[in-house]
């Protein structure tokens, strides 16, 4: 699909109000277990870098992972939009951005995303002059969090909110078909909501976005060392992981008692001979 379709398919949902609903995945079976749940989107994130790397922060992706796990995912996305993330200095100037994102199609995305606004629209407009679809994001940017000193919440002051309103604009103007609002204050995110005709797609901003993203580990409790204040957790697989793991190890270490020895013994057709 190309960049001008999409815009125009996302530009309708939010005329409509239909919320973008937006998970992560960073491998084939879980890719293809959110695509046969009706999402509309699916990001590989360089989220990954913490939940399936073991990374500190998401500075530690390279390329070259990303690719690796847009592919797996690509092979289990049928009907969800399959959008990719430019990995931290894989965008630094717009001709090596467009460079980027065109690995990212080639390894099976149907869109790119990468951190910033008001200064990457050059990077922006590479892309979306291309033909390649866009999101954007803006916010909290988890790329720059060493030089934020944390994960801090964005746009609770006036200043930063007409920043923030500014990068919106912006990124529209460049082509963008949705804008991410990470960690941004809830009145300041339903502003800008109210003021691009593109869904902007919240992950703890509240509700007064146009959709919801969250990175899978989170919200089914698959990462237990970590979960953001603003997660609602709907599972908590990594408690059955450990369980089924302990069954598994209780089962194997404790010999069979001598009834089950003896039915095995029995069925077995060389004893029998």
């Amino acid at each position: 699909m190309r960049n001008e379709d999409l815009v125009e398919q996302f530009r309708e949902m939010k005329q409509r109000r239909e919320r973008v609903t937006a998970l992560t995945a960073y491998d084939y079976p879980t890719a293809r277990l959110l695509d046969e749940s009706g999402l509309d989107v699916i990001l590989v994130g360089d989220s990954l870098g913490m939940v399936v790397l073991g990374y500190e922060d998401t500075t530690h992706v390279l390329l070259n992972e990303i690719l690796h796990h847009t592919r797996a995912v690509a092979r289990g996305v049928k009907r969800a939009l399959l959008v990719a993330d430019l990995p931290i200095h894989t965008y630094d100037t717009p001709e090596q951005a467009l460079q980027t994102a065109r690995q990212l199609i080639e390894a099976g995305a149907r869109a790119v995303k990468l951190e910033g606004g008001l200064s990457h629209v050059a990077q922006i407009e590479a892309i979306t002059s291309a033909g390649i679809p866009f999101m954007a994001h803006i916010g909290m940017l988890p790329q720059s969090v060493r030089e934020e000193g944390g994960y801090k919440v964005k746009g609770r002051s006036r200043e930063q909110a007409e920043a923030l309103l500014a990068d919106a604009r912006a990124v529209q103007e460049a082509g963008a078909f949705s804008i991410v609002l990470e960690i941004v204050a809830p009145d300041t995110a339903k502003m800008i909501s109210h003021a691009v005709n593109i869904p902007t797609i919240g992950i703890g901003s509240g509700n007064g976005c146009d959709g919801e993203i969250l990175v899978t580990h989170d919200l089914i409790g698959l990462f237990p060392w970590f979960t953001p204040k603003f997660v609602a957790q709907e599972a908590h697989v990594a408690e059955q992981i450990r369980a089924a793991a302990t069954a598994f190890v209780d089962r194997t270490r404790t010999p069979p008692c001598h009834s089950e020895r003896n039915e095995v013994e029995s069925r077995n057709p060389v004893a029998e001979a």
